[in-house]
């Protein structure tokens, strides 16, 4: 009974939401607490531990709470239940999109597209920027310079160019991102 609970509440949720993970977490909360699964500091737990771990959050919240409510293949049925939406609805429109490229105004809607995109990206990428090494969330705040980020912003860099002129690519993403979490270990701890 336990897992026809947990397919369906997972699949309602997975069905329902929109707006990514994230979207979904106020959708899972609610039906969470409402079956009884988890208490609320059980579940800021699980959400504390689905966001530092790789994946989209919903997937890995889903893993958890069927883990916790069903073993093994709780948590198979959680998951597959709240991406099987998601798969289903990309699935339709993939074969959809592949009969509509061959018109030209398709076309021409994803071509301007894409640079609202990469503008979208972009702005991410500026916002995360100022809010980490300058400390501000809005422009009218005070200027807190993380010098240690800097530091190894200015590393990751330097490693990057000379890596790439003697290379003549771009180092492994998996390595920047490793070199700058070695860095942190042993930068921040002086911070304090």
């Amino acid at each position: 009974m336990i897992y026809l609970q947990l397919f369906l509440t997972f699949l309602k949720i997975g069905a329902v939401s929109f707006g990514g993970g994230y979207g979904m977490l106020s959708l899972i909360r609610e039906e969470v607490l409402s079956h009884g699964w988890l208490t609320e500091e059980e579940l800021l737990n699980r959400i504390a531990v689905s966001e530092s771990t790789p994946g989209p959050i919903a997937v890995n919240m889903a893993t958890f709470i069927g883990s916790s409510q069903g073993g093994v293949l709780g948590a198979l049925l959680a998951t597959l239940a709240v991406v099987l939406p998601a798969f289903v609805i990309i699935l339709l429109i993939s074969t959809v999109i592949r009969n509509l490229l061959q018109y030209k105004g398709v076309n021409a809607f994803l071509v301007g597209v894409r640079p609202v995109v990469v503008g979208l990206i972009l702005a991410t990428a500026a916002t995360l920027l100022i809010g980490q090494l300058l400390g501000m969330s809005m422009w009218k705040d005070p200027v807190s310079l993380d010098v240690i980020g800097a530091v190894i912003l200015a590393v990751l860099i330097g490693i990057r160019i000379v890596y790439s002129s003697i290379r003549k690519k771009a180092p492994s993403p998996i390595i920047m991102i490793l070199i700058s979490a070695g860095l942190g270990l042993l930068l921040y701890p002086f911070a304090a």
